[in-house]
């Protein structure tokens, strides 16, 4: 059998409250839109003052994935494309 690349669409869901000190609902939602977040390889982080805020969230995410569409095929030494060369045959298909 003919191994191949697939692309998988997939999310990573972190799903947790923050606590926040506010003046109203719509406040407290702007301060956490506007004041708080996340990135890959760091943490949740808020630019509050520490007595205004607290947080607590799972450390593992939810996983989903969704449509899996084949790329292309491996040659038959098996040797994959690099990135480059995948982003650029995907150019040219779209």
């Amino acid at each position: 059998m003919k191994k191949r690349v697939y692309r998988i669409r997939t999310q990573y869901i972190f799903e947790g409250v923050f606590e926040v000190i506010a003046e109203s609902r719509e406040d407290a939602r702007q301060k956490v839109i506007q004041d708080c977040g996340m990135v890959m390889g760091g943490s949740i982080h808020s630019t509050l003052p520490d007595e205004d805020i607290n947080w607590a969230f799972a450390t593992h995410p939810d996983v989903r994935t969704g449509r899996i569409t084949v790329q292309e095929e491996l040659t038959k030494k098996g040797a994959m494309k690099t990135p480059m060369e995948i982003f650029l045959l995907l150019l040219i298909v779209s």
